[in-house]
């Protein structure tokens, strides 16, 4: 091993491996060091392709696919019969696909000249780490630069404490080996209600313990309270404001106890699953001269350049301000690799998506209605229904809409939000849409082709000015 790069990063997750391949792209002596093992062995990816974004989406994909051609082929005119599910196989399935991504990422680092060193990082002062390995005693390195990406990992709650078999974080729940009959889920927020969908599909009973008494506060309402409708009818229990008091294991079973309003309430489920958000990963990461301070919530303040109090020293993804989001990770850890290089990039903070992946699935970019309407900005909006439109009648997959703000009076678009079939693909046209500053006119003159869901996002432009085709005109009232 050197004692010496250009760049360190600390942490193998979307913003640290990406940091680190790009880094070495622009020519730089680079080590990434990662700790952490999946299944037994070292892995690097991170959060999201170990425990987080891929396997979750290959288990609802799986899930989505079972409840699909259990419920939604004979309208097409194709019968099927003693439709069945292997729960194992799909956790297999979800694992190949997890072992193939993090060994690419491997194979990456090992084509860009990336020195993974397996092990704990800690930054001292003067930009040196201290590399510990698992095996063996710590070592000093000097870096030139220092990236920070350790993000983040999930909320305990003393209410509610993880035993790792009947009750469970997030990724505990990518682990169940069979359908429980009755599972809780502490949490309303993207996690739980994703993870809530992959088991009400393959038969469970869900109810959804939030403690908040807004559903999905932070995606636009109009957006929101569709979804709501929507997951109530597929049949999962959403208790808003119910505030979780206790869980414990009584005869084989978990015990919630909660309130609700003035009611003190109890649920009993086979499993519980814990989803009530993440925390920056900082415990053992700074020394105490390091320099690099932490906010209240601790989480490593930096600038919008990504640059901590310590020049030279970074730190991007969950464990800085902002979403936590893989993707917007992976874009702080370019522009830091490119700042470090000499070149000038920012990550668009306007402009980040956001994605439930969800049947209906919900996608939404840039302000919602409610923060235009607190921020005093004259404004108006535009919605069409996948109900009207062509290509979802075909799909048969007609549930929600798109929705769009613009301002008022220079016509910009503020935001985009939408329910329905392929949001999470649909929401990249409103992302590139207001990374060039168009206007509702400039998406109105577009020829979108036919018959496609795009059209939605057509339409959805031209009801911004109250005159979409393919539904009846409104009378437009300014806002």
């Amino acid at each position: 091993m050197k004692n010496q790069y250009d760049v360190v990063v600390i942490g193998g997750g979307p913003g640290g491996y990406v940091a680190a391949i790009k880094a070495a792209q622009l020519g730089k002596s680079v080590a990434c060091i990662e700790m952490r093992t999946h299944k037994g062995k070292p892995a690097l990816g991170g959060t999201c392709l170990n425990v987080g974004c891929i396997p979750s989406k290959a288990i609802l994909e799986s899930s989505h696919k079972y409840h699909e051609t259990k419920e939604g082929l004979a309208v097409h005119g194709v019968n099927v019969s003693d439709v069945s599910f292997d729960v194992g196989a799909m956790m297999k399935r979800k694992d190949t696909i997890v072992k193939n991504l993090t060994s690419g990422v491997q194979s990456l680092f090992k084509a860009n000249g990336v020195d993974w060193l397996q092990g704990f990082g800690t930054l001292l002062a003067g930009k040196k780490v201290e590399f510990t390995p698992p095996e063996g005693q710590p070592e000093i390195i000097q870096a030139e630069n220092v990236i920070i990406a350790t993000g983040s990992s999930p909320f305990d709650i003393k209410a509610a404490p993880v035993d790792g078999e009947y009750i469970v974080d997030s990724t505990g729940a990518l682990e169940l080996t069979e359908v429980p009959a009755r599972l809780g889920i502490i949490g309303a927020g993207v996690i739980g209600i994703e993870l809530g969908s992959v088991w009400n599909r393959l038969g469970s009973e869900v109810v959804v313990l939030e403690a908040m008494d807004d559903f999905l506060p932070l995606v636009d309402q109009q957006i929101a309270k569709e979804a709501h409708k929507q997951f109530k009818k597929q049949g999962m229990d959403i208790k808003l404001g119910a505030m979780v008091s206790s869980a414990e294991l009584v005869d084989g079973a978990v015990k919630v106890d909660y309130t609700l309003g003035d009611e003190s309430l109890s649920l009993t489920v086979d499993k519980l699953i814990v989803a009530v958000g993440r925390r920056p990963q900082t415990e053992n990461l700074l020394a105490g001269d390091s320099g690099v301070n932490l906010d209240e919530r601790s989480f490593i303040y930096v600038n919008n350049a990504c640059e901590t109090d310590v020049p030279g020293v970074y730190a991007v993804g969950d464990v800085v301000r902002g979403p936590a989001l893989a993707h917007k990770a992976m874009e702080e850890g370019i522009m830091v690799a490119e700042k470090i290089a000499g070149e000038v990039q920012q990550v668009n903070y306007d402009v980040i998506p956001g994605v439930i992946y969800t049947h209906p699935e919900i996608a939404g970019v840039g302000a919602t209605e409610q923060k235009v309407k607190d921020s005093g900005e004259p404004y108006k909006t535009g919605v069409f229904p996948f109900a009207a439109n062509g290509r979802a009648m075909a799909a048969n997959d007609t549930v929600g809409m798109v929705k769009i703000i613009a301002h008022e009076e220079t016509d910009r678009i503020l935001g985009m939000h939408i329910i329905g079939p392929q949001a999470s693909e649909l929401i990249q046209q409103g992302g590139i849409a207001m990374e060039f500053a168009a206007s509702a006119e400039d998406l109105q003159l577009m020829v979108f082709g036919h018959p496609t869901l795009s059209e939605s996002v057509h339409e959805a432009a031209l009801d911004v000015d109250g005159n979409a085709v393919h539904i009846a005109k409104r009378r437009r009232k300014k806002k």
